[in-house]
């Protein structure tokens, strides 16, 4: 495995640095220093070029004046938890809210955003490990959080993701990475001659702020119905009748760490015919269409909606207030170890 730092830009006067591992097939995975955000996972292609998977910019000014928490790690917490509150043993806390009264993916002090992390490179396990330490001055939730993130490249060319945290107080732990793909070629402004594939049988209802009201909905005969490889170009357009005009969703999906360890999705591109299959071991997935993205964003394509998916696994969001959700509570002497795996044909 070969490996390669360089200097990608500056943050408060602190360098950016992009950390790259290359395998022997040519495959690439780039991490940043900031914000642990994966830069980039380069394949080959047919057409000699190697292209980049992930919406993202060849430089940190252009990456992160877009916003939209391009391919950033996600914590303490993923999606939104309604009025920042929380009650862990019949203790309240109110954490940072930065969106319309609620929090969102761990608040404007999240662990994407204005943190730098240590990195670590092994070139013979082929990793790249990110550990910070967060306090609540760093974050506002409670505890000193010990969190380490792993991005581990195989020889398979596949992509293994793991979230490691442990806590000196009771709080809060569902990371993900906001990653955000499309695997056609950069000659194709949007995600809709894509196919998608998912492990859901429901939905979320929600209600104003985009909260979960509890309710899990059928997927089957709506546009959310992705048990099988299904154009998301029709799915898309049958959404343009929703405010957001595009997915913005909390699917419920069977965690891969079952005997059957099935993808939770399957996103491909018949054109290229490039194929990414998504594992999670918990019951959450948001798909995100970047709905709404300005035309003036400069990253590896044009700015507009639909040109590129999200895909966020995570445990179901809002879960302190809706306790069949899922279990994110972090305590003392109890750390906890989530995994997303990518497998990819190209």
């Amino acid at each position: 495995m070969d490996t390669s730092q360089e200097k990608f830009g500056q943050f408060d006067g602190q360098d950016v640095i992009k950390y790259t591992l290359t395998n022997d097939h040519n495959v690439s995975i780039s991490v940043l220093n900031y914000g642990g955000i994966w830069q980039a996972f380069m394949v080959p292609g047919q057409d000699g070029k190697r292209h980049n998977l992930l919406l993202s910019a060849d430089n940190f000014a252009d990456l992160h004046a877009a916003g939209y928490s391009i391919n950033r790690v996600i914590g303490p917490t993923a999606g939104r938890i309604e009025n920042g509150e929380f009650t862990i043993n019949g203790q309240t806390y109110q954490v940072d809210r930065n969106e319309n009264g609620n929090t969102l993916h761990g608040g404007s002090t999240g662990w994407g955003d204005g943190h730098f992390w240590d990195v670590t490179v092994d070139a013979d396990r082929g990793t790249i490990t990110l550990t910070q330490t967060f306090s609540p001055a760093d974050d506002t939730y409670p505890g000193n959080k010990e969190v380490a993130v792993v991005y581990t490249l195989g020889e398979d060319d596949s992509v293994t993701l793991d979230f490691y945290g442990a806590t000196d107080a009771n709080t809060l732990f569902n990371p993900t990475n906001h990653t955000y793909w499309n695997l056609a070629d950069e000659s194709e402004p949007t995600i809709e001659g894509l196919e998608l594939q998912l492990n859901s049988k429901y939905h979320l209802a929600v209600k104003d702020g985009k909260l979960p009201t509890g309710e899990k909905i059928a997927n089957a005969d709506t546009p959310y119905d992705f048990s099988q490889l299904t154009s998301l170009g029709a799915a898309l357009n049958e959404m343009l009748k929703t405010p957001e005009q595009g997915f913005d969703d909390y699917f419920e999906v069977t965690p891969s760490a079952t005997l059957a360890h099935e993808p939770i999705a399957i996103l491909h591109d018949p054109k290229s015919n490039r194929t990414l299959k998504m594992f999670s071991d918990r019951n959450g997935l948001v798909m995100f269409s970047t709905d709404g993205i300005s035309s003036d964003v400069k990253l590896n394509r044009p700015g507009r909606p639909w040109m590129a998916l999200a895909l966020e696994g995570q445990t179901l969001p809002d879960s302190p207030h809706h306790f069949d959700f899922g279990d994110v509570t972090l305590r003392p002497n109890d750390p906890k170890h989530y995994q997303i795996h990518y497998e990819i044909e190209y």
